[in-house]
């Protein structure tokens, strides 16, 4: 019907929607002015059978409702969009069982590729179904045919923290370590430990505290801080989530962050700037790695190799911390 009222034929009403077609720009106005009139939409089943891809991405989130998770998802959605293709979001819930029946389900969906937040499946796993569509993964520094990964510098981002308090005066410094099982809290406890070693800060196993990366497990942590009794100035948790309950718990104590206790955070979720005081936090720009990560899906499918990337780490300094007055 297209192609009758615009006085073309099918194939190149196909090719100007394809953008592949050579034809004038105002051949191109006048197809597009008869798709609009007539409400045409091209079925992306039928396209796929024609041109073998259903342009649709499949996403492994962890946790779907996450604000950090969250912003991943929105900058592989803006830049998907750009380029046409739909993302199918799943969550695994850092559980290697349910992950493998998500990836499961995107497969039987025939996606042209998937995209992995991180998560629990092994190396050798991702490196296996690279060999049937292309693999992005976020988190890791892994490198096979037909897939490519997206790391943060976790090493210096703690590191950061520790030489933003160091400068202040603390000595003391308490940490709120997410799971170890997670490589971004491993990495992290590592920068910390390393940092404090080089800056000739005490390396204390009773200042670290282990929980899961929400916000009522940053209160539980830091609770479990002050109820030891061990003398500290300055905490820095592994993320902004348990960072917000970490205050909330020193709130209930008494305690004034920062007259009395500095807090760090991690990630600079956009909420950070906007709590009170507004937190001191190690940036990752967690857009800035579920975009990469949705380019270089999309360079994967065009067979580009896509650049080495490694997403540096910034401290931004705000009201949650001061000068050590102990």
């Amino acid at each position: 019907m297209v192609a009758q009222r615009a006085g073309v034929s099918p194939s190149t009403v196909s090719r100007i929607l394809n953008g592949t077609a050579k034809v004038s720009d105002d051949k191109q106005a006048l197809v597009r002015q008869v798709i609009d009139e007539l409400g045409f939409r091209p079925d992306p089943t039928a396209r796929s059978l024609a041109g073998g891809r259903t342009m649709s991405i499949g996403v492994l989130t962890q946790y779907i409702d996450s604000p950090f998770y969250g912003e991943a998802l929105r900058g592989i959605e803006d830049v998907l969009h750009q380029a046409h293709y739909a993302p199918l979001f799943v969550s695994g819930h850092w559980n290697q069982e349910e992950e493998r029946a998500r990836l499961g389900l995107l497969q039987d969906r025939k996606v042209d590729g998937i995209i992995v937040l991180t998560g629990q499946l092994s190396d050798e796993t991702l490196g296996e179904m690279a060999r049937q569509l292309p693999i992005v993964v976020t988190g890791r520094q892994l490198s096979a045919p037909n897939l490519y990964s997206i790391d943060f510098d976790n090493l210096e981002g703690a590191g950061l923290a520790v030489r933003h308090l160091h400068a202040l005066g603390h000595r003391n410094v308490a940490f709120i370590s997410g799971p170890l099982d997670h490589p971004d809290a491993e990495q992290r406890l590592a920068g910390y430990r390393a940092e404090l070693e080089r800056r000739d800060m005490p390396v204390n196993d009773a200042l670290v505290v282990y929980s899961d990366f929400q916000e009522s497990g940053g209160f539980r942590a830091m609770t479990q801080l002050l109820d030891s009794r061990i003398n500290f100035s300055a905490v820095i948790a592994a993320n902004d989530q348990m960072a917000y309950g970490a205050r909330l718990a020193l709130h209930r104590a008494g305690l004034r962050v920062p007259d009395d206790i500095s807090l760090v955070g991690f990630d600079d979720l956009p909420h950070s700037a906007f709590t009170l005081p507004p937190l001191t936090t190690v940036r990752q720009s967690v857009y800035e790695i579920g975009s990469s990560a949705a380019q270089a899906m999309l360079d994967l499918l065009s067979h580009k190799t896509p650049p080495a990337k490694l997403i540096a780490a910034e401290i931004i300094v705000r009201e949650s911390t001061r000068i050590c007055r102990r």
